[in-house]
């Protein structure tokens, strides 16, 4: 997920330099949306192997 994250936010950086400012506008918003839910789900695995790690 974080890898299509970065797609995204490559995507949104090269339209910018070309001035689709729409374009880039869309594929920053979709790369953040995309970055937030790899770290909740980061976070979550890690709580999960926290509790889940035999003692």
């Amino acid at each position: 997920m974080l890898r299509w994250a970065l797609v995204f936010f490559l995507i949104a950086i090269v339209a910018a330099i070309f001035g689709f400012g729409g374009i880039a506008a869309g594929a920053a918003a979709i790369a953040e949306i995309l970055f937030w839910i790899f770290v909740v789900l980061f976070v979550i695995s890690l709580i999960v192997g926290i509790i889940r790690r035999p003692r």
